[in-house]
């Protein structure tokens, strides 16, 4: 169904049983997918394309240009996926020439007021709390959480399944599998709790934390770390996606305890 009172732009491409609520606005190059809910007052833009079963709530606005100064109209995207939720005043923002794509996956939840910039690339079931703000470039992997309040610097990357905590400044990579938590952020822990949800065997849940107790909790240099990491630990996929996660960070990674 779409209400009288919002504005569609014949050349937006609308799929099957969406609805769309009064007073939204969306824009021309826009598509949207099968089942999804646009609430009133919300935005779609220009080049913005939205999965199936999608809820974008009152006051949302997805695909404005760039806050960046560098941007020169470039026909970039900003994309979501199917079955995400976004919450009130959420925020985001289509790419630039860097990536050309703002990208979220599928199943993701953005909670109210969250602002993705632009040229970020976030994962499949990601949870992103209520004002998480997230600057340009930004990657984050599959199933990560961040709490409320938190901010990312440009180019960073979050690992998979990380969890991290409210207000972090998040100003180095984070690896997978870990929580991170205080000021400066540091590793806190595996993410023992969120890895047996997903069905991660004790093993390899004893076999991570093996892997980040040589990395973050002997004392050694990061470097100095990965080697003893290789003699020490059998190779796995999981002691592979650590390892190269960490050598990609060419700004560093969270500090240890």
């Amino acid at each position: 169904m779409i209400s009288k009172l919002a504005y569609v732009h014949p050349d937006a491409k609308i799929g099957n049983n969406v609805t769309i609520e009064p007073f939204a606005a969306i824009y021309g190059n826009v598509v949207i997918g099968d089942n999804t809910w646009i609430g009133p007052n919300a935005i779609v833009m220009d080049y913005s394309r939205i999965g199936k079963n999608c809820q974008i709530f009152p006051g949302a606005v997805v695909g404005a240009v760039p806050q960046d100064l560098k941007f020169k109209g470039e026909e970039a995207l900003a994309e979501i996926g199917d079955n995400c939720i976004i919450r009130e005043c959420v925020t985001i923002n289509r790419g630039t020439a860097d990536r050309m794509t703002t990208k979220i996956g599928n199943n993701c939840l953005l909670m109210a007021y969250v602002h993705i910039a632009h040229d970020c690339i976030i994962g499949n079931n990601v949870i992103l709390a209520n004002s998480v703000g997230l600057s340009g470039h930004i990657t984050i992997e599959d199933f990560a959480i961040i709490e409320g309040f938190a901010a990312a610097q440009q180019f960073v990357t979050i690992g998979a399944h990380t969890f991290v905590g409210g207000y972090a400044q998040i100003r180095k990579g984070i690896p997978p599998f870990v929580r991170a938590a205080r000021d400066p952020l540091q590793f806190i822990g595996v993410n023992t709790v969120g890895l047996a949800r997903r069905g991660f065997t004790k093993e390899v849940i004893t076999e991570i934390e093996d892997i980040y107790r040589i990395i973050f909790v002997r004392g050694h240099n990061v470097t100095k770390a990965l080697e003893i990491v290789e003699q020490e630990i059998p190779d796995s996929p999981h002691r592979k996606q650590i390892l190269d996660f960490i050598r990609a960070q060419k700004d560093g990674i969270i500090r240890g305890i």
